[in-house]
């Protein structure tokens, strides 16, 4: 039988998502609940394995470890993007790798969520009822208020309407916003500066990488209202933490959103568990029942494919 490791299961839950009675017979499933502690630690404990099937982005595979796995044949990822993967060394081992649909549904309502929950002082509210306090904060209303949007692609577009049902006014910025786009949407494009200084939320829904590394840093958060709310539910790299982190620590801007970070899981000891106006969630965008089944019913999909030799949602 096929050996496969089922990477990155945190809650312990692919087995609800996953047919059984069709697999049983097949393939030797391992799952892993735990993050691996560095690449050795990849390197052993999967180095017998053929075929991995993976939540994006959780575990990273450089050419250092790819070239490691001599046994691996297939990488099945939930979605059809993951800079986790070196890709042009997994093309040189000649090893498969596929990917799934994924829904931007999950992501644009966290970002709401997180939106309506620093407006209505959500985290504070909830911690002083549980220690027998009653209404201990004023909270702001979203209409009328101006969310400033970084990108405008699938994620963007989403929070975009929602928002407006809110009687928010968007804006919106990227160095390929798509104007047809903002038109349809009612969204008025504007500069980088000017969505930075005039936002009273700032939500990024941008594609990681150099293009946008860094995008938001201490110089950007200067400028933000002092009353300003950022929220980040795409990629942790396009704000500076080192900087957020002081931003919020000075009260710089009110507070900001997290569901990103550099390094995940986040540490017991970062300093962002520690600021009152931090609301840090962990990495939950995409963790959906909804994604989830999505996810492992192609992933297999993907992989009998690949075993008949008609390999289909290839990430090349």
């Amino acid at each position: 039988m096929l050996k496969v490791a089922i990477l990155d299961d945190y809650q312990n839950v692919s087995k609800e998502f996953i047919d059984s009675k069709k697999i049983s017979n097949k393939y030797d499933i391992k799952v892993f609940n735990e993050p691996f502690l560095n690449q050795d630690d990849i390197i052993s404990n999967l180095k017998e394995f053929e075929a991995l099937m993976i939540m994006r982005e959780r575990t990273k595979f450089p050419k250092e470890v790819i070239s490691k796995l001599t046994n691996l044949k297939y990488i099945m990822t939930s979605g059809m993007r993951n800079k986790a993967i070196d890709i042009e060394a997994t093309s040189q081992k000649k090893i498969i790798v596929c990917g799934t649909d994924l829904s931007a549904n999950s992501t644009a309502e966290l970002t709401i969520a997180l939106m309506l929950s620093l407006a209505r002082n959500f985290k504070n509210e909830i911690e002083n009822m549980y220690q027998g306090y009653w209404q201990t904060t004023v909270g702001l209303e979203l209409k009328g208020k101006i969310l400033g949007l970084i990108g405008l692609g699938k994620v963007g577009s989403k929070v975009a309407s929602i928002a407006k049902a809110f009687g928010m006014e968007i804006v919106a910025w990227s160095e390929n916003l798509d104007l047809n786009k903002c038109k349809e949407l009612s969204v008025l494009p504007v500069t980088k500066d000017h969505l930075i200084e005039n936002s009273d939320y700032l939500s990024i829904h941008v594609q990681g990488g150099e293009r946008y590394k860094n995008c938001i840093t201490i110089e950007e958060l200067n400028k933000m209202k002092k009353s300003a709310f950022l929220i980040n539910t795409s990629r942790s790299l396009i704000v500076n933490e080192n900087d957020l982190i002081l931003a919020l620590s000075k009260n710089i801007i009110a507070g900001a959103g997290i569901d990103v970070y550099d390094l995940e899981p986040l540490p017991e000891n970062h300093k962002l568990r520690f600021i009152p106006n931090a609301l840090i969630l962990p990495h939950l965008g995409y963790v959906t029942a909804e994604n989830y089944l999505n996810f492992y019913t192609q992933m297999f999909e993907n992989l009998e494919a690949c075993l008949d030799g008609k390999p289909k949602r290839v990430i090349s």
